[in-house]
This record gives C-alpha cells, sequence and structure tokens, in this order.
C-alpha cells in the first residue's frame, strides 16, 4: 500500500505572502483610483493629538474611511463637523495593518448651500444655547466714541465709506485692522484682531479704541462663511469693547450679527450709528443753550416779581422803629433828674454813716486789740512749738509708710510690666505661627497645583513605554508596552511585533 496516495498533488499556482497581497491589492486600488471626489455625509470624526483627522464618508448603504493629515487639516477652508454633506477630494489607498482601504484626503468642501445653511442652523442653535446671543449680554454703543477701531480689509470700498461717512457726520480718530475678509483666514484674523484691540492699554502709545466696527462688503454665503466660525462669534461676544457688525448688505445675515452689540445693515450705516450728525448736534446744543437762557431769564423775572409781593406786605423800617426811638427820647429825658436824686442820697448816707464815728472810741478799741495780740503772741511760740514737734513726728511716720508703699507700687508696677510682656509675647508667638501655617498652608497648594496628578485633571496623559516615560514616538515604537496614566487610572496598551518591510513608506505611524 502506498503511503502517498491520499496526498494532494502538488500545485504550480504561485505562493504570496500577506505583505505580496497587501501590496498588489494597494498598487491595483491607487493605480485605478488615483484621484477622485466623493460626495457623502461625514460620520465619525475623530481629531487624536496628533493633529491628524479621522473621519467617515458615508451613504444609506456603505461606509468609507478617511484620513486628513495634520499639515492638510490646518489649511481646511470648512471644519469638518459630523452629518454635514461634503465633496471631498484627494486618493484611494490602503492600510495594510487593519486589511482596508481608505481615503486620502486633501481637500473638503460643502456640498452646496443647503449643507452650509444646514450647518450655520446647528450652529447658530449651539451657540444660542450658550446665552452667546442674549440681549443681556448686549451693551450700549458710547454717544461720541473718541477714538473707533475698524476691522475690515485695508484696500476695498469698506473703509472708504466708513470714513467718507465719519468725516461728513462727525470726524473721528480712526485705527484700522487689516484682516482677509473671505478665505480660510479671515476667521483666525478677524478674531485676533477683536481680542488685539480689547487688549490694548488704555491712553497707551496705540490707544483703546472706545468703538468697534467688523465690516465687510456683500458676498455669497461662502464668501461670508468666515464670519459665521466659531472663533469670531466667540470673540465678539467677550469683547469689552462695544461692537457693531457691518458684514455684507442688508439682506446678509452672519453669526457675528447675533453676537455683536448692534448690527448694522451696510458699513456705511454702521458709521451712522458709530457717531452723530455734527451739525445736528451742534443746532441741539444751541436750542438747549437758548432754552437754558430762557428758563433763567423768566426764573428770575418770577422771582422778582415774588419778592415784590412779599415786600408789599411787611411793614416799613421807620414805622417798627418809632416806637423805640419814642421810648429812648422819655428815658433820656429822666436820666438827669434820676442822676442828681441817686448822687443826693449817697451825699445823706454817708453824712450819716461818719457822724457816727468818735476818735476816743477809736483810740480805746485799737489799745484793746492790740493788748489781745500780745497775748495771743505769748501763747504762739509754745504753741508753735508743740505742733512742730508732732508734725515732726508725724512726717517721721508718714516717711515709713511711704517708703513701704512707694516700694508696694513699684513691685506692683514691675509686675504689672511683666505680665504685659508675657502677653505681648504670647501674642507675637500666636501671630508667627498663625503666619507659617498660612504660609505652609499656601506652599501645599501651590505644591498641589504644579504636580502633576493636577495636569492629568486638565486632560493630559503620562506615557511610560516598559516603566520608562515616552516622550517621543521613537521611544513608543520601541516599546513592547504601553501604560498609558490619565486622572482616573491606567490603561496599558499592549505592543505588537513589528515587521519592518511590511509598512508602506507613506503610510504615517498609529502613535
Amino acid at each position: 500500500m502506498d503511503l502517498f496516495e491520499d496526498a494532494p498533488s502538488p500545485s504550480n499556482a504561485p505562493e504570496f505572502t500577506v505583505s505580496e497581497i497587501s501590496g498588489a491589492v494597494k498598487r491595483s486600488i491607487e493605480g485605478e483610483f488615483g484621484h477622485v471626489r466623493v460626495r457623502g455625509e461625514l460620520g465619525r470624526i475623530s481629531r487624536p493629538s496628533s493633529g491628524h483627522i479621522y473621519l467617515d464618508l458615508k451613504d444609506d448603504r456603505s461606509v468609507l474611511s478617511g484620513v486628513i493629515w495634520k499639515g492638510r487639516a490646518s489649511q481646511l477652508a470648512t471644519r469638518p463637523e459630523e452629518g454635514m454633506e461634503v465633496i471631498a477630494t484627494g486618493k484611494l489607498t490602503t492600510f495594510p495593518g487593519q486589511s482596508k482601504y481608505q481615503m486620502i484626503i486633501d481637500d473638503i468642501a460643502p456640498a452646496g448651500a443647503g449643507a452650509l445653511m444646514a450647518m450655520l442652523e446647528k450652529r447658530k442653535a449651539a451657540l444660542a444655547a450658550e446665552g452667546l446671543f442674549d440681549t443681556s449680554r448686549k451693551r450700549p454703543l458710547p454717544y461720541l466714541p473718541e477714538i473707533i477701531g475698524v476691522v475690515t480689509s485695508p484696500s476695498g470700498a469698506v473703509i472708504r465709506d466708513i470714513l467718507h461717512r465719519l468725516r461728513d457726520r462727525f470726524p473721528r480718530k480712526v485705527l484700522v485692522w487689516p484682516v482677509a475678509v473671505q478665505g480660510a483666514a479671515c476667521a483666525p484674523q478677524v478674531a485676533a484682531a477683536i481680542h488685539g484691540f480689547n487688549a490694548l492699554t488704555p491712553g497707551g502709545a496705540i490707544p483703546r479704541p472706545d468703538l468697534i466696527i467688523v465690516a465687510r462688503g456683500g458676498g455669497s454665503i461662502e464668501d461670508l462663511w468666515g464670519f459665521n466660525e466659531e472663533i469670531v462669534v466667540r470673540a465678539a461676544a467677550a469683547s469689552n469693547i462695544p461692537l457693531i457688525s457691518a458684514v455684507g448688505h442688508e439682506t446678509d445675515t452672519t453669526l457675528i450679527d447675533f453676537a455683536s452689540d448692534k448690527r448694522a445693515p451696510t458699513p456705511t450705516a454702521a458709521a451712522e450709528l458709530a457717531v452723530p450728525v455734527r451739525m445736528e448736534l451742534a443746532a441741539l446744543i444751541d436750542g438747549q443753550d437758548a432754552r437754558l437762557t430762557r428758563a433763567i431769564t423768566q426764573g428770575l423775572i418770577q422771582r422778582g416779581q415774588r419778592l415784590r409781593d412779599l415786600s408789599r406786605a411787611l411793614p416799613k423800617p421807620e414805622s417798627l422803629l418809632q416806637q423805640a426811638r419814642q421810648r429812648l427820647d422819655v428815658a433820656g429825658e429822666r436820666l438827669p433828674t434820676a442822676l442828681r436824686a441817686a448822687t443826693q442820697r449817697k451825699k445823706l448816707h454817708l453824712a450819716e454813716v461818719t457822724g457816727t464815728l468818735k476818735p476816743g472810741l477809736l483810740r480805746r478799741g485799737l489799745q484793746a486789740d492790740a493788748q489781745r495780740l500780745t497775748n495771743l503772741g505769748t501763747r504762739l511760740d509754745p504753741a508753735l512749738r508743740r505742733t512742730l514737734s508732732d508734725r515732726r513726728r508725724d512726717l517721721s511716720q508718714q516717711a515709713g509708710r511711704l517708703r513701704l508703699t512707694t516700694l508696694r507700687e513699684d513691685l506692683s508696677r514691675r509686675v504689672d510690666r511683666l505680665s504685659d510682656l508675657i502677653r505681648r509675647l504670647t501674642d507675637r508667638a500666636g501671630r508667627d505661627v498663625a503666619d507659617r501655617r498660612t504660609r505652609l498652608t499656601a506652599l501645599d497648594r501651590l505644591r498641589v497645583t504644579l504636580g502633576y496628578p493636577q495636569t492629568l485633571q486638565r486632560g493630559f496623559a503620562v506615557v511610560r513605554g516598559d516603566g520608562k516615560v515616552v516622550t517621543t514616538t521613537q521611544a513608543a515604537n520601541a516599546a513592547t508596552t504601553l501604560d498609558i496614566e490619565f486622572a482616573d487610572g491606567h490603561l496599558t496598551v499592549g505592543g505588537k511585533p513589528r515587521r519592518p518591510k511590511d509598512t508602506p513608506p507613506d503610510q504615517g505611524s498609529l502613535f
């Protein structure tokens, strides 16, 4: 019996490796579909930290994976959003690592005005839900701004119309911030201009404007799309300087119109809203001056008439002084007679007093007083000696008591001073401890803030490969396993064996 009679017969079909089959499929697809334009709806948009954009193009039956490399993603005029119908331009290729085909997208554009309007309404509803369009956020415009900042193209007719209208109505100082008013550079430049005007220092070398006008002429919805971008709307809503939007003609409406403090139908109308008419203002001032003069004159006339009416009701000064003058005259006539009578009475009283005094009686009285003084003098000397002796004894006793009292008072003062020093030292030590505790707490908070766990809370992550921190893609490719630390835990990503010759030269790294 033949042991090999059941073995399969050898075949002459060629054998391929997996890489060879993948390369052949890649060449076939890239050769057949080198450059294509695909219409579909965007879905599952992913923006990793690498800067690339991964997305799906789909219709009602199929899904096509797409990738926009970092260099092209920053140059796109339209920001991809999920649910948006677009026309993508690029080339088809394969990704052998996952056995799938995909589209390398070079450009992406909305599929008609309908898609743009749908995306515009969706963005408008999202920003309105955040309260960026609330009327309570809008500030009143200054009546007569000193400096006006204009954000527009420096070479268009818009800036000439604004300057001409300002010169006709009320000349003001104008600062022009030149920007692109359409295309991919429009939105970031307009937002930067609004932030730049707000960042100026009042009274600095470049003065800060009191009013901002964002202006552009009319155009299609695609031309005006930069003023519908979210970055422009948020910059207008966050502006601390009152802002007038004058984008397009009266029928054109962009999202910056809802976020601005005032919308003007045209750039010329924005200049009219910014300043009043000088001649009308001068006429108004003249009218107010005339009214004020008339009011003051009429008020003075009325108050003079009122004063005259009141003065007629008052009595005359002569009538008020007549009775007083009469009383003064009567008193003046009675005064000489009264003085003579008083003098006569004083003379009679003095005569009566001096008549009672006799010389002999006065002499005897003086002798009796002298004898009494002599007797008192003889008795005064012993009394003074006894009094001095008693005083000395009392003073000695008081001196002893005074010294004891002084010592006690001095001791009491020293005790009080020591108590006060102890109290002050205790208070100072308590304050020092509290200050050191406060500084220690602040340093601890600073330590926590500067620590990397707080950085993880803000959306960052720490990548470790084989136990070491990975900071480059080369180190990540060399690691067998990757440990990614987030704020709430760790995620381990297992490495795969690498085949140096398998990866196509134009395929980007997954990391």
